[in-house]
């Protein structure tokens, strides 16, 4: 943890995607505190905000797709082996979290890995169920690069704004002040993503 923290210190391009792959494998990098802080930089010119999103997003991608193509071919046993063995938990991983990730993406299927990246507690994990499900990947990758653009977008924003009016070394205590907004975004972005979904799923039959 000394290692990524010291990470989180040195935020730059390589460091970012770095992280956020990290963040969309098992490890328990908050997302919040890297994207979020960059633009926050980002609004005084150290960083580009529209590259902070990019290379955050192209990060989210590799390590979701480690996460689905290692789904794809060791399959259940394993994944649930892994998540409850002393390396899962100390990853904050158990069987139960890998299991509501699963109840998700069966519930609103292939959506899922779109909106999946929105949620707390399911974004890191939404690729599992994709690669057991055996979902096309290029599908896959798409929906997820949607997903994550979309997050790292609503907390480039809000590193920006923040940027205004909070001191940096009241940044990380702000940020975690604010997380019922985040929350509160992500709920209208899902329930808008699947209402769309629904809507046009409804559309087809109808036409059809």
């Amino acid at each position: 943890m000394n290692f990524i923290t010291t990470l989180l210190s040195n935020l730059n391009y390589p460091t970012i995607l770095f992280l956020m792959l990290l963040e969309s494998t098992v490890i328990p990098v908050p997302s919040e505190l890297v994207v979020a802080p960059a633009a926050y930089h980002a609004a005084s010119g150290e960083l580009n905000v529209l590259l902070v999103v990019l290379f955050a997003t192209i990060g989210a991608d590799l390590g979701a797709s480690i996460n689905y193509f290692v789904a794809l071919y060791v399959g259940r046993p394993v994944i649930y082996k892994f998540a409850n063995s002393r390396w899962g938990k100390l990853c904050l991983l158990n069987q139960q979290k890998v299991e509501k990730s699963e109840r998700y993406f069966d519930e609103h299927g292939i959506v899922a890995t779109l909106t999946g990246r929105l949620i707390p507690g399911i974004r890191h994990l939404i690729s599992i169920p994709a690669g057991l499900a055996r979902m096309s990947y290029w599908k896959f990758l798409l929906y997820t690069t949607i997903g994550a653009g979309l997050w790292h977008a609503i907390l480039a924003a809000m590193g920006w704004y923040l940027s205004t009016f909070v001191p940096e070394d009241q940044l990380e205590s702000t940020i975690e002040q604010y997380n019922h907004y985040i929350v509160g975004a992500i709920v209208g972005i899902v329930v808008l993503v699947i209402a769309y979904f629904v809507a046009k799923k409804v559309f087809q039959r109808k036409r059809g």
